[in-house]
């Protein structure tokens, strides 16, 4: 048995852990959708952060929002949760942090956070890849037509089409050279690689110039792409265009280039000169409707659209149009304007040449895991009023 004074420093230290505790403060977080194992891991393994998790597989309810959000120090958010005036205030003046599992924040009042002095996080970089991936292979369904062939093959029409020399062609995304068309002189041995031969070098095009456009870049040069162009500030000086810039060269020069290959250039010649122009900019309102019917009408026959980024960057009945009437060869969507509300009498969706995915640039296991324990980290370390691993810097916004 222990004596009396061994059994008193038990009970002593008992009651001391028992006031640490209860020192020790609770941190409410509202977390809007389950972020998985991994990062729910992360959350539920901070004993000073008290966790209050909609418990559906759906968009959280605005109204569950709301009643739940009052005295919250932090909240991680999807982009179907809109952050404005109504939801902070109803918060209140403990919120202390935002953390959204996007690389987007257009669904955020960044004026009514930076009033309230409530940090943002956000998840970039981790996403790059992913999307990078999907804008090139919505650049090649396209430009090679797989919206209207794999219709024939699952709507069993195969075994009744006949095979014709041009049947469901398209523009080719590789650049190089074909061989020569023209027949050898009589007793001249043919060759395959003719110097006169067809030319398929492709202009490639990019409305926004960050990390993800720069990705896709380096994804192209692998196809032959050999001569780049882009708009990074639609709004840019005259002055500043038909230029590379040491960065420009430096990026050629990694991807074994030549130091003109990357050209900056107003948006009227981006728009002329594209054969494949890809859309990778913010959304907002300085981008809204970018790509408009004048846009469009710049653009080469042969060419195609991607959008990658945010659906409000392109006016889709401008683009419906173009795509009608024969002005475009094609376009590429991941988004498209009011989504998801995107029905299948949408003009878009009738187009045969138009190839529509539902926002899947960054749905890989491996990109979505990094960005739920990126948004994890980041409400953790706002709460505690610590640096955050990813955060937006507001003052640009003032």
């Amino acid at each position: 048995m222990s004596s009396p004074s061994a059994r008193l420093a038990a009970i002593k230290n008992h009651l001391d852990q028992g006031k640490l505790l209860r020192r020790t403060k609770m941190r409410k977080v509202i977390v809007c959708r389950d972020l998985g194992t991994d990062a729910m891991g992360i959350l539920r393994a901070c004993e000073d952060i008290e966790l209050v998790v909609w418990p559906e597989n759906r968009p959280c309810d605005r109204t569950w929002l709301l009643d739940n959000v009052t005295g919250a120090e932090g909240v991680a958010l999807m982009l179907s949760e809109k952050v404005d005036d109504e939801l902070l205030d109803k918060a209140g003046p403990s919120l202390k942090v935002i953390s959204t599992m996007s690389v987007g924040y257009e669904h955020v009042s960044l004026p009514a956070l930076m009033k309230r002095g409530v940090r943002l996080g956000y998840t970039p970089d981790v996403l790059t890849d992913a999307v990078a991936d999907v804008a090139v292979l919505l650049a090649l369904m396209a430009t090679r037509n797989v919206k209207a062939t794999t219709s024939i093959v699952e709507n069993g029409q195969w075994p009744e089409s006949t095979w014709a020399p041009f049947s469901f062609c398209g523009p080719q995304l590789s650049s190089g050279l074909l061989p020569s068309l023209a027949f050898p002189a009589p007793g001249t041995p043919g060759t395959s690689s003719n110097p006169s031969g067809e030319s398929t070098e492709r202009t490639v095009g990019f409305l926004g110039f960050g990390r993800i456009a720069q990705a896709t870049l380096a994804r192209l040069v692998a196809f032959g792409a050999r001569k780049f162009i882009y708009t990074g500030n639609p709004n840019a000086s005259a002055s500043s265009l038909q230029s590379s810039s040491a960065a420009d060269i430096e990026l050629a020069t990694k991807h074994n280039l030549p130091q003109n290959a990357i050209t900056r250039v107003s948006i009227e010649s981006l728009a002329e000169n594209s054969d494949v122009l890809f859309v990778l900019a913010p959304g907002g309102p300085s981008t809204y409707h970018i790509i408009s019917h004048e846009l469009l009408a710049r653009m080469k026959p042969t060419a195609v659209l991607v959008n990658a980024s945010r659906g409000s960057l392109v006016d889709s009945d401008a683009l419906a149009q173009a795509l009608g009437e024969g002005r475009l060869w094609g376009a590429g969507l991941d988004v498209v304007e009011g989504e998801p509300k995107v029905s299948s009498d949408h003009p878009l969706v009738k187009e045969p040449r138009c190839v529509i995915l539902p926002h899947i640039g960054s749905a890989t296991f491996e990109t979505r895991r990094a960005m739920a324990t990126l948004t994890a980290r980041n409400v953790i370390a706002g709460v505690r009023g610590e640096p955050m691993p990813a955060e937006l810097d507001l003052t640009a916004w003032t």
